[in-house]
């Protein structure tokens, strides 16, 4: 039976709290199944429907894993000369591959440059598989149920934060006006769950924009 791998990521770009990687293995032959369920990208469906499929998808899945990565593990790789936040997710998709392993993987690929993110990603996975990096790639629906436990792992995580903060701190998105009012009175009180390499943060914190972000996209 040949066994089908997909990936994809959660809160890449907020300001607050972590990123999520999500990857699930499934039998060919049960592919119908999360059509059945409604399984596409998280982002087309309500909060309310992802919570309502999370369990359903673990139940039909052969195997899944969640890497949650913290602020202060991406602003090491942002900071660093050496790494930016493409590595730091290939290094945690070839993570979840070789601990799921399977026949075929697809990922949905954060860099605008497909064939040498595929080629680094490749270089860090400990089997041969067939390895497909695509953009969009929820459209597969082992990646789209990946999307689903990746975004609910996240949102999650942010409520978790939010029970222990008194103040209302909202999607964690710099363009969420309740978290750019949020980040504006409290850049300096809750350092833990900022992304201090984020040039939304760095705005506070150096009292002006920096170039820290500069390695976002690039690979």
């Amino acid at each position: 039976m040949v066994v089908l791998f997909g990936a994809d990521d959660a809160g890449r770009g907020p300001v607050i709290g972590p990123m999520v990687l999500a990857g699930v293995t499934i039998e060919e032959a049960d592919l119908d199944k999360l059509k059945v369920l409604g399984v596409k990208d998280s982002k087309l469906l309500t909060a309310e429907k992802r919570e309502e499929l999370y369990d359903k998808i673990i139940s039909i899945v052969k195997s899944y894993k969640i890497i949650i990565t913290q602020p202060k593990e991406i602003d090491a790789a942002i900071f660093s000369s050496s790494s930016n936040l493409n590595l730091l997710e290939a290094q945690n998709f070839a993570e979840l591959i070789n601990s799921l392993r399977c026949d075929e993987a697809i990922i949905d690929c954060p860099s605008t440059n497909i064939k040498a993110y595929t080629e680094t990603l490749k270089s860090l996975l400990k089997f041969d598989t067939t390895l497909m990096c695509y953009h969009k790639a929820e459209r597969f629906f082992q990646v789209g149920a990946a999307s689903i436990l990746a975004k609910v792992t996240r949102d999650r995580e942010i409520e978790k934060l939010q029970s222990t903060i008194p103040e209302p701190m909202g999607s964690g998105y710099p363009s969420d006006p309740v978290t750019k009012e949020f980040l504006k009175n409290n850049w300096d009180k809750y350092p833990d769950i900022f992304r201090k390499s984020w040039s939304s943060y760095t705005a506070y914190s150096d009292g002006k924009f920096s170039n820290k972000q500069k390695n976002l996209s690039d690979f």
